[in-house]
C-alpha cells in the first residue's frame, strides 16, 4: 500500500478515475512520474482555462514573489489588489457598461455562492432561494441546499432547507414552458412556495450534465426575478472566464445579473481566488459582517490581473474559443450520429451522452489508457464532458478528439460483442 492509500481519506475521487502520480504539467499536457504524457481535457475542472503553468502568468507570479510581494493581507489594501480592481474596471466592466462592487469572500467557488445567498437574504429580508434541477453550486451547506444532486446533498448530514428546486430549461422537454410553471407557483398564494430572495442558476450546468439554458429562457428568468422582487444570482464559476466564448457566459443573452459568482479560472493560474460581483445598490454588508482569513490572496490577484490584461483586452481569445468549439461539436455530432448519442454544450464545454448510461465512464477509462484525461458529468455520470484549456493547440485538440473517437468505437464494439455472445447463449 502506498503512502496515499495509507494516509489520504477515502473521500478522494479524481485520483480513482485517473490512477497515476503526476509530476509536471505544461499548457495542455500533464506528465506522470514515469514520463507518460496525457492531453488534458479536464483543465482542473475548469480552473485552468489558460493551461498549466501558462508562461505569461508564471513570469508575472515569479517576478512578484521574487520581489517579496505581499502574500497575505486579509482585506487590507495592497498594490496587487489595486491593480486587479483597475484591470477589472478597464477590461471587464467599462467595455460592457457594467457597474459592480467587488466582494472578496473566501478563496473558493462555494465561498462566493454562500456570500451571494447571504447577501440576497439580507437585502430582501426573505429566506427562500429558487434553484434548479441538476444545478451544482458547491459543497458547503448553503451551496448544497441549492444543489440538485442527491449524492452530494446526502453528505451534509443535516436538513438542507430554505430553497425551492424548480425545473431548468428543457428539463422535461423542449416544448414544456418551465418559466410559466414557476410563475404560476409564485403567483398562487396556495402553492406553498415562499416568495424568493433570489434565483440562482448556471447558464450551462457543467456538473449537472452540460445542460444549456437558451437565450429566451435566461431573459425570462431575469424578468421573473425582477417582477417577483428577487435578486438574480449567476453562478459563472465553471463556465465563466471565457469558457463559452465571451468572458461572462451570460453575455449572449443580454441580461444583467444582480450578483455574479466567479472563481476557478478567475485567478488564471489555478491559484485559489473567488469574487462575488454585486450591483452597488445591493452592497449591503456592514464592515466585517462577512469576512474570511484567506480572502486577500495577493499572488492570485497578480495572475488574475495578468490574465485579464493578456487575454481579454480584445476578442481574439473569444474568436478562438468559437473556432475550437466548432471542431469539438463537429466531432461529437459525427460520433452521435453513428452511435445514437446526443450532444449538448456551448463554447469549449461540450458533452455527449449515449443510450447506455454506463458508457461515459468506460470511455473515460479507455481514453485515459490512451493518454487523455476526460471526465464525466450528470446525475449518474452518464455524460462524457470535454473541458480543455481554452488555449490548447489545434493539433492537440484534434488528437484528443481522435482518442475519444477511438475509445467510443472500442467500447461500443465491445458492448455489441458482449450482447451478441449473451444472445447466442
Amino acid at each position: 500500500m502506498n503512502i496515499v492509500d495509507r494516509m489520504e481519506s477515502n473521500v478522494r475521487s479524481y485520483c480513482r478515475s485517473f490512477p497515476t502520480t503526476f509530476k509536471t504539467a505544461k499548457d495542455h499536457l500533464m506528465i506522470d512520474e514515469s514520463g507518460k504524457a496525457y492531453i488534458d481535457f479536464f483543465a482542473g475542472a475548469g480552473s485552468l482555462n489558460y493551461g498549466h503553468n501558462n508562461e505569461t502568468l508564471k513570469n508575472a507570479l515569479l517576478e512578484y514573489i521574487s520581489g517579496d510581494g505581499i502574500t497575505h493581507a486579509l482585506d487590507m489594501t495592497t498594490v496587487a489588489k489595486k491593480r486587479l480592481l483597475q484591470s477589472m474596471q478597464d477590461v471587464l466592466f467599462a467595455p460592457r457598461g457594467m457597474d459592480y462592487k467587488v466582494l472578496f469572500p473566501g478563496p473558493t467557488g462555494t465561498n462566493s455562492v454562500e456570500t451571494a445567498l447571504k447577501l440576497a437574504r439580507k437585502v430582501t429580508g426573505r429566506r427562500n432561494v429558487i434553484s434548479f434541477t441538476n444545478g451544482f453550486h458547491g459543497m458547503t451547506l448553503g451551496s448544497l441546499a441549492i444543489t440538485g444532486n442527491s449524492g452530494k446533498r446526502a453528505g451534509a448530514g443535516v436538513s438542507l432547507h430554505d430553497t425551492t428546486h424548480m425545473p431548468f430549461c428543457d428539463y422535461f422537454d423542449a416544448e414544456t414552458d418551465t418559466i410559466s410553471m414557476i410563475e404560476n407557483y409564485l403567483e398562487d398564494n396556495s402553492s406553498g412556495i415562499d416568495k424568493p430572495a433570489a434565483f440562482i442558476l448556471e447558464t450551462v450546468q457543467a456538473e449537472g450534465g452540460v445542460n444549456v439554458a437558451s437565450k429566451t429562457w435566461l431573459r425570462r428568468i431575469a424578468e421573473l426575478a425582477k417582477a417577483s422582487g428577487a435578486l438574480l444570482i449567476l453562478d459563472d464559476i465553471q463556465v465563466g472566464c471565457g469558457r463559452t466564448g465571451p468572458f461572462f457566459s451570460f453575455e449572449f443573452a443580454d441580461i444583467e445579473p444582480d450578483i455574479i459568482c466567479l472563481s476557478k479560472s478567475f485567478s488564471g493560474y489555478g491559484l485559489p481566488l473567488a469574487v462575488t460581483l454585486v450591483k452597488p445598490e445591493f452592497d449591503a454588508f456592514k464592515p466585517g459582517e462577512h469576512n474570511g482569513t484567506f480572502r486577500g490572496h495577493n499572488p492570485s490577484f497578480v495572475t488574475a490581473s495578468t490574465a485579464l490584461e493578456a487575454y481579454w483586452r480584445d476578442d481574439r481569445l473569444s474568436k478562438e474559443v468559437h473556432e475550437k468549439a466548432r471542431i469539438i461539436k463537429d466531432a461529437f455530432l459525427e460520433m452521435a450520429d453513428r452511435y445514437d448519442g446526443s450532444v449538448r454544450g456551448r463554447g469549449m464545454i461540450q458533452g455527449i451522452e449515449f443510450p447506455d448510461h454506463t458508457l461515459a465512464n468506460k470511455i473515460s477509462r479507455t481514453a485515459f489508457g490512451r493518454g487523455l484525461i476526460v471526465e464525466t458529468a450528470g446525475p449518474n455520470d452518464e455524460v462524457l464532458k470535454v473541458l480543455p484549456p481554452l488555449t490548447i493547440e489545434y493539433d492537440a485538440l484534434k488528437e484528443g478528439l481522435r482518442i475519444i473517437t477511438e475509445a467510443i468505437h472500442e467500447n461500443l464494439r465491445s458492448d455489441v460483442s458482449t450482447k451478441t455472445t449473451v444472445g447466442a447463449k
